[in-house]
């Protein structure tokens, strides 16, 4: 990996170890907000922080077709994606999430490949091999879920590779960081309108962990994160930008290791090792693509 350009690997563990913990930060929020509510907050204040901050920079404005393209795109990422996540979080076992959120390489790939990019066959079993590694870390765990739990996992996995996909091959939005924090006030903005027609409410008690799991939701998860995973689309392949859907349950687990005193055995290493290496074959892929590209130019 360490051949790789160093704002890509960056964009790469940035977006492995703080969407790692956001799963677990998303159940903590859960127990004092409402989902679609706490979504539509999070990229609302998100987005308006980013907003703010650009046009402070003296940034333009996105164009009305930016804003509509940036408001399809939002719909789809955060509504669609981030939302049902939230949704299916109340009726999934964390071990069947893990399971389809792996299924999101081989799907996005597949979109791509509706446009003429198709993955190599070393991008294909690293696709594969990391699904597999997913599967067998998740195995150890539960799997219950109820039907409304499953609908909305793959509802969510939908939205958010079809939102990746179009974000780089057909829609346009502002370029650089206005187009995220465009993205993401539109997707504010849609989940808080869905959030209020749902008639949700802050019913529950609001407790310090919810508060702060929400906040590091708004910096780390949403501005940090988001914004790494849109560089990575439009910087490297699909199939190792979305590599952190294998790598994401790694994370969760070492975090249960080290800080929620949980022990993994035999099968936890094994599925690891069969992550790392299916992360292994995607970067070396970039890799030999990128030098491909330079002995060409240089040509």
């Amino acid at each position: 990996m360490l051949r790789l350009p160093r704002l890509v690997l960056l964009a790469l563990l940035t977006v492995y170890i703080v969407w790692g913990s956001t799963y677990f930060a998303i159940h903590v929020a859960l127990a004092s907000f409402p989902p679609f509510l706490l979504m539509g907050t999070r990229f609302l204040v998100a987005g308006t922080l980013l907003f703010g901050w650009l046009k402070w920079r003296g940034v333009k404005n996105p164009t009305l077709m930016q804003w509509r393209d940036a408001g399809v795109i939002g719909v789809l990422l955060m509504g669609g994606g981030m939302g049902l996540t939230a949704v299916a979080q109340q009726y999934v076992s964390s071990g069947l999430t893990a399971v389809f959120i792996a299924c999101s390489p081989m799907i996005l790939s597949l979109c791509v490949g509706m446009f003429g990019d198709w993955p190599n066959k070393r991008e294909w079993t690293g696709i594969l091999s990391g699904f597999v590694g997913a599967v067998l870390l998740a195995s150890s765990g539960d799997f219950s879920a109820q039907p409304i739990g499953i609908v909305a996992l793959l509802g969510a996995v939908c939205c958010w590779d079809i939102g990746s996909v179009l974000s780089q091959r057909k829609l346009s939005v502002a370029p650089g960081a206005m187009g995220f924090a465009s993205e993401m006030l539109m997707g504010g903005v849609f989940l808080t309108i869905v959030a209020l027609l749902k008639g949700e409410s802050f019913s529950a008690p609001m407790t310090v962990p919810a508060l702060l799991a929400w906040a590091y939701l708004v910096m780390a998860g949403s501005l940090l994160a988001f914004t790494a995973y849109m560089y990575l689309l439009s910087a490297v392949p699909p199939a190792l930008a979305s590599s952190y859907a294998y790598v994401n349950p790694l994370i969760a687990v070492t975090l249960g290791v080290f800080l929620g005193g949980e022990k993994i055995g035999a099968r936890e290493v094994v599925a690891m090792c069969i992550i790392l290496g299916s992360v292994l074959l995607l970067t070396m892929s970039r890799a030999r693509a990128s030098s491909s590209l330079e002995l060409k130019e240089a040509v």
